[in-house]
């Protein structure tokens, strides 16, 4: 896996992070890895927390945050891609004027968050049938937080499951909201902002809002993984 990472275009994937706040990963992960994931789903014991997501008005669906230690494949991804993304999230707060310096290395991030608390595992697989959602949001989950993060989709759109396409919004001062609706594919990795990211403006660059979630899904059954850096408070 860390091959694999190491072998992707970071460059190509910096450019497309700074010109429009995300990235797709085209198979990112085979088959057999995006069917051992889902496999997960029904192994309580390596579950810290499932959150039935109607029940706090976040959509209609559930997912299951992992508990440490990870699996090993997931350990792998949030490790390695990590450092591909922590000059991303540098070059950005130096660009806003944000004093914030990320670790070159995922450990020291952890660090930080135990520093603060934050001790809770946040990778977590989410599950949607027909009628399921995800309302806008974002993913900070305490005082340290990585401003990226990743979501890897396990099944395919448009044989698995229709609707429930990803939806992000970008809230620019002083305009209207733009959506962005993107519809990666089985093993695909999308790699987005989580809050907030720059864009140059005739004075510098500003920073803009981005929200993200999840359109309702038509039929079958939609399974993604998503990927945060940060731990989590609770």
């Amino acid at each position: 896996m860390k091959e694999k990472i190491a072998s992707e275009d970071w460059q190509g994937i910096r450019d497309q992070m700074n010109e429009k706040g995300y990235a797709i990963i085209s198979r990112f992960l085979p088959d057999e890895l995006c069917q051992e994931l889902i496999s997960y789903y029904s192994n309580q014991n390596i579950f810290r927390k499932t959150v039935v997501m109607e029940r706090y008005r976040f959509g209609l669906g559930e997912y299951k945050y992992f508990n440490y230690p990870l699996p090993g494949l997931i350990q792998d991804i949030r490790e390695h891609v990590y450092p591909y993304l922590a000059p991303i999230a540098n070059s950005w707060m130096k660009v806003l004027n944000i004093a914030t310096i990320f670790p070159a290395a995922h450990t020291e991030l952890l660090k930080e968050c135990r520093a603060n608390n934050q001790l809770k595992a946040t990778v977590l697989i989410l599950k949607y049938g027909a009628g399921g959602y995800n309302t806008l949001h974002q993913d900070l989950y305490g005082e340290v937080y990585f401003p990226i993060q990743a979501v890897v989709f396990l099944n395919e759109p448009g044989k698995d499951y229709t609707g429930g396409e990803f939806v992000l919004t970008q809230q620019t001062p002083r305009a209207q909201s733009k959506a962005i609706v993107l519809t990666p594919k089985k093993g695909d990795m999308l790699i987005f902002t989580t809050n907030f990211r720059p864009v140059k403006g005739s004075k510098g660059y500003y920073r803009v809002n981005m929200k993200h979630g999840v359109s309702e899904v038509h039929t079958g059954e939609r399974y993604t993984m998503g990927i945060i850096f940060h731990d989590a408070v609770s």
